[in-house]
């Protein structure tokens, strides 16, 4: 952590601040699903992979070429490019083979149907 803080005003190179936490992620779920939403702006699709592994893993690969800058100079460069790579231990085991994704205004959604066995399931009490 202390090296990342002390990066952030060192050779002015925003990738190296934020190789480890890029892309951000949200992750909830609801009784059937988790769901994943990443902020990928200026991706092109076929730049991105989604795995899941070992029914809990989950791993988004991808890269953002720099731009091209043909007849100018930067003054400020902000944004990051290069490849990132996130993993995750999803908090249960979800169906791999039924698992969905939808890139849309530049958010990643992956929707990631949970096994049955782990989605809740309502007991019957009997009275005696």
């Amino acid at each position: 952590e202390m090296d990342r803080l002390f990066d952030r005003w060192g050779d002015n190179r925003p990738q190296q601040y934020a190789r480890n936490t890029f892309p951000p992620l949200n992750l909830w779920e609801n009784d059937d699903n988790l769901f994943v939403e990443a902020e990928l702006p200026g991706f092109a699709l076929e730049d991105l992979e989604i795995m899941v592994t070992g029914g809990n893993q989950l791993s988004i690969n991808g890269e953002r070429k720099a731009p091209e800058l043909e007849g100018g100079t930067w003054h400020r460069r902000e944004r990051g490019f290069g490849k990132f790579n996130r993993a995750l231990e999803l908090p249960g085991y979800v169906d791999s083979e039924n698992v969905s994704a939808e890139f849309k205004n530049g958010v990643l959604t992956i929707t990631l149907p949970k096994r049955e066995e782990v989605k809740p399931r309502r007991i019957e009490v009997k009275v005696s």
